[in-house]
């Protein structure tokens, strides 16, 4: 007499832990990187995609044998997938920055920084103005399908970046303090224009109000400060969309170089 069918719980249990490992770096990447790391993005959702990303990568990428994963040795292992993930979504993260930092001096100089209210995904009162680029930015990156070519290039690491293979972690960091770098770059070039047209505009103020005191700085000056910055932002916006663009692709390539192999493959 034949057997009943039954459920063989080893091999389920092997299964369960290779996807768990395989999970790791996906779901480290998701909380980390923007778009998908923000708070407006549910628990649910995050846990959700992560899974379903995981079942992409069990069947193509050979993974540890699950008797490897149940001994103590396999945790630097996971520690290291999970420093992948969060390693590549803060580069993501600090480069996106750029757009924040630029509304921010913007709405400085402007003397918009009292115009300030909560950013769900900053988690605090950041300006206005800086909440607009944020959102532009994250609107650009979708736009271009930069979302599909993030989750693309983090698929494609665990051809070229395996679970154990050997972890350079001085690239990560020199990755890290790069991203700072072009962070701060990329934040100057997008307000500079604006910026600098504000800064001559409140020495003209200046020196007007100085010449005729009749004209009061706040009745005169902060009128004539808002009506420039909102005509700025208005006539920078193709150069800024043009910058966010350039951003995007930027910050695409450090992602795909900053999880290629240590020796060139991928």
């Amino acid at each position: 007499m034949e057997s009943l069918p039954a459920l063989d719980l080893p091999n389920l249990l092997s299964m369960l832990a290779s996807f768990f490992v395989a999970s790791l770096r996906i779901g480290a990447f998701l909380i980390a990187s923007p778009a998908f790391g923000g708070r407006f993005v549910s628990l649910p959702v995050r846990i959700m995609a992560t899974m379903v990303l995981t079942l992409a990568v069990t069947g193509r990428v050979d993974l540890p044998e699950p008797e490897a994963l149940a001994a103590l040795s396999a945790l630097p292992m996971m520690l290291q997938e999970l420093a992948i993930g969060l390693s590549a979504g803060l580069v993501l993260t600090i480069l996106f920055s750029a757009a924040a930092i630029a509304g921010d001096r913007i709405a400085s100089t402007a003397g918009l920084g009292f115009a300030a209210q909560i950013d769900p995904s900053a988690g605090g009162q950041t300006p206005v103005v800086a909440q607009i680029f944020g959102l532009s930015l994250t609107t650009v990156f979708l736009a271009l399908d930069g979302h599909l070519a993030a989750l693309e290039i983090l698929l494609r690491s665990y051809e070229s970046l395996p679970p154990g293979a050997p972890f350079a972690a001085g690239r990560f960091l020199e990755a890290g303090v790069g991203a700072g770098g072009q962070m701060f770059l990329i934040g100057l070039q997008i307000m500079m224009p604006v910026v600098a047209a504000l800064i001559l505009i409140n020495v003209t103020i200046g020196v007007i109000t100085r010449s005729a005191p009749q004209l009061n700085v706040f009745s005169f000056g902060f009128p004539v400060t808002m009506s420039a910055t909102l005509i700025l932002l208005f006539l920078t916006v193709p150069g800024t969309m043009g910058a966010f663009s350039s951003l995007v692709e930027e910050s695409l390539a450090t992602l795909a170089a900053v999880l290629e192999a240590p020796d060139g493959r991928g």
